[in-house]
């Protein structure tokens, strides 16, 4: 009869056999060199020029925050009911997502922002009673929120996506209890993603840093302590690229720009395109920066059939754009991509104005 100890062993190597095997067999691999996103070594939409603006090196995305959603405060779960069977259901939202990212890829679109603790699922709102948080009080992993993530990051590594993925969102971090949590919680999330292989994810450390964050280390002054402690975390020699973002219309300050691998910015409240070209230009001259890729990854500006809009100026600027929708008053089932519960199809008018857009600027 076999000694614990070697049982234990047997088990042990088939782990790490397993585990290496997840890892060798990964598909999809990000990196940046100058101003440009790669994949898999070849510069994103090679070639590509769309209206004598350059696309090559782009990476065009959109919000989708709530692929893992859920909500653990029993009494607020009743507004995520689905229409149809008048319940919520946390697997069939993060299914009836995977089941859509073929499709959002083939007109175009390489990226997506998800978040640890989403995003208003009303789209914008003062009071969040409701808890959704991958991270539990000290800054542990919820299993649950982390399985559904890699179903996500697993289909998204084979359709060869690079997706955002979000740390922190305000109105959810005070579930952490102390800033200590806030580092745990990161070093345990960063470590998660590099463990199991992936190579195709970038790291925002948390949405719009300088909006009602409890925590000081999520706030303008101290959130590169954050992005630096990701880059320190490394696993068989790689770590993650990284960078956090700020509200619309804001110009990242020297810290952020200093660390971060990549610019997130947001055009929320910036009506005139003109003037997102003149953020990205504002953005180019702060000390520190060094040709890093802009993208912005937040944008609820629309006005897809006009020539100018903000996403065509953010082109025009070399900077990647991504759509953020809600569900608007009035509005049914089938819009917005940050309301909960979400149609991941496309299927409202300005979901399928957006990417008619994308697939003509991209080329696909």
């Amino acid at each position: 009869m076999r000694s614990n100890l070697a049982l234990f062993s047997i088990f042990l190597l088939s782990f790490l056999s397993v585990s290496s095997f997840a890892q060798s067999t990964r598909n999809t691999k990000v990196e940046i060199k100058g101003n440009q996103f790669l994949i898999n070594d070849q510069p994103t939409y090679p070639g590509r020029v769309w209206k004598g603006n350059k696309i090559e090196g782009l990476l065009m995305n959109s919000r989708m925050v709530q692929g893992i959603f859920d909500d653990l405060n029993p009494e607020t779960i009743k507004n995520w009911e689905y229409p149809d069977t008048q319940t919520w259901n946390p697997d069939r939202n993060t299914q009836e997502f995977v089941g859509q990212m073929p499709i959002w890829k083939s007109f175009g679109l390489l990226s997506f922002t998800i978040n640890l603790q989403g995003g208003s699922p009303f789209g914008y709102s003062q009071n969040q009673p409701w808890i959704n948080s991958a991270f539990t009080e000290k800054g542990e992993l919820r299993e649950a929120y982390f399985n559904r993530l890699e179903k996500i990051l697993d289909k998204a590594d084979e359709l060869g996506m690079v997706p955002i993925v979000g740390l922190f969102y305000f109105g959810q971090d005070e579930v952490l209890q102390d800033e200590q949590a806030v580092i745990h919680a990161v070093e345990n999330a960063i470590d998660w993603i590099l463990k199991k292989g992936y190579q195709n994810v970038l790291i925002e450390v948390n949405n719009e840093c300088n909006v009602r964050y409890d925590h000081e280390i999520l706030q303008p002054e101290r959130v590169h302590e954050l992005i630096e402690l990701v880059k320190k975390r490394r696993w068989k020699g790689r770590r993650l690229l990284v960078s956090t973002s700020y509200g619309g219309g804001t110009v990242p300050k020297e810290n952020v720009i200093q660390s971060a691998d990549f610019i997130l910015l947001h055009g929320n409240g910036v009506k005139d395109p003109n003037n997102i070209t003149a953020q990205v230009e504002a953005t180019r001259r702060v000390e520190g920066y060094t040709d890093q890729p802009i993208v912005y990854n937040e944008d609820d500006h629309f006005e897809f059939d006009q020539e100018l809009n903000n996403f065509t100026a953010a082109t025009a600027a070399y900077a990647s754009w991504g759509f953020f929708d809600y569900r608007m008053k009035d509005e049914g089932f089938e819009a917005g991509y940050q309301s909960v519960p979400v149609d991941w199809g496309i299927n409202s008018e300005r979901k399928k104005g957006f990417f008619e857009l994308l697939k003509e600027i991209t080329g696909y």
